[in-house]
């Protein structure tokens, strides 16, 4: 099997086969990243698509400082970004957040996704209560907490991955899960008593 690095390599050359090959070893992880920053499985899968036109057509810029994942990761981050602005800017919302309240910056849990059975209905029902909060954030903010929370990326990770400093991703995901936090109380959906990690 050959390395993504001589993948990149030959995709570059003009090899759609060598890109077909990174776009299958990625795929999986991109559509994952879509979904959950949108919601919908129609607009990740178009989301999917057009970040892996962008890589196509970008091959020539990218440098290989960092790993052709990441990268790949980037650019689709981005175009899920710039979706979220255009329904934003088309659903004419403004759903503002109270950022101000810094002491009380503490994550709301996710779901387990361990419930016994007879707890499925609260389960379903707090899901959605934070797939609810997820949306009424800034796309910026939802993204940095996607990239944390529900891929599991480390900060230095989400730092290459968005070209920003460690410092910067950190205060971002401080105020997004303060956003969620707040969004949560507001809706009834989460009590300040319930334990939550720093």
């Amino acid at each position: 099997m050959e390395t993504e690095l001589v993948l990149v390599q030959r995709a570059r050359q003009g090899s759609e086969e060598a890109f077909a090959a990174l776009v299958e070893r990625n795929q999986g992880r991109i559509y994952s990243l879509a979904l959950r920053m949108t919601g919908n499985p129609d607009d990740a899968a178009e989301l999917c698509q057009e970040a892996f036109l962008n890589a196509w057509k970008g091959l020539g810029r990218f440098q290989g400082e960092s790993a052709f994942s990441t990268w790949l990761y980037r650019l689709a981050s981005n175009v899920c970004i710039d979706f979220l602005r255009r329904e934003k800017r088309r659903a004419a919302l403004s759903m503002t957040v109270s950022l101000d309240d810094e002491a009380a910056a503490r994550q709301a849990e996710l779901p387990d996704e361990r419930y016994s059975p007879h707890r499925q209905l609260e389960q379903i029902e707090r899901s959605q209560a934070i797939r609810d909060g997820l949306d009424a954030l800034s796309p910026e903010h939802r993204q940095v907490l996607v990239l944390r929370e529900l891929e599991g990326l480390s900060y230095g990770e989400i730092a290459r991955t968005l070209g920003l400093e460690e410092g910067t991703v950190k205060s971002r995901i401080a105020r997004a899960r303060l956003a969620l936090r707040n969004y949560l109380l507001s809706t009834g959906n989460f009590s300040p008593g319930l334990s939550s990690k720093g």
